[in-house]
């Protein structure tokens, strides 16, 4: 059985992935992202798993999964934020609103490669000055597309989901347990 290797320092993806039963090594991705302008979101999260693939060197008994995740908003596409002032910004601009979470994921071996994105609506709650600061005092913001984490505080900013919770935390679980079934890797 080939061995599994997640290229993230997620410690979300980590989380995901163990709590689902996967036996895996870390061995996180040193591609430095850079969004690429005027492409769809899909076709953004997709590339940049790809890339972040790419930048991990691997053996040939091993399957790679990668993924990155953004929040798009009225057309706009959001990663992390760089500052106190930029997370208060994406905040602002997803308050009352639904935007879409798509997290694109990558999975190689030797031989075959499968790549794929995962959309999920979110609704955030509208949110007063008192409650977006409140909320980026929790410093949960900071490495977190859209500002914000749906598994911790975050939860309390949100009114509804239309999709998959997984996907918003940054791996597709469902999604990702099917295609590495095709890999012959399967949780324990």
């Amino acid at each position: 059985m080939p061995r599994l290797v997640l290229g993230s320092a997620s410690p979300r993806r980590k989380e995901l992935m163990k709590q689902v039963g996967f036996t895996f090594e870390v061995r996180p991705s040193l591609y430095d992202e850079v969004i690429p302008e005027d492409t769809h979101p899909e076709d953004v999260v997709q590339y940049l798993a790809e890339q972040k693939n790419q930048a991990i060197p691997s053996s040939t008994n091993e399957v790679v999964v990668t993924a990155d995740t953004v929040v798009c908003q009225g057309g706009q596409v959001l990663g992390k934020p760089k500052s106190y002032k930029d997370a208060y910004s994406m905040l602002k601009q997803l308050s009352g609103k639904r935007h879409s979470v798509y997290t694109g994921v990558s999975i190689r071996d030797f031989n075959h490669w499968v790549s794929f994105a995962v959309c999920t609506n979110v609704y955030l709650l509208s949110l007063s000055q008192a409650k977006m600061e409140w909320y980026l005092g929790k410093e949960e913001s900071w490495d977190k597309a859209g500002s914000y984490g749906i598994q911790g505080a975050g939860a309390l900013l949100v009114e509804k989901i239309e999709g998959d919770y997984n996907n918003v935390v940054g791996l597709p679980m469902s999604r990702l347990a099917r295609e590495l079934d095709t890999f012959m890797i399967k949780p324990g």
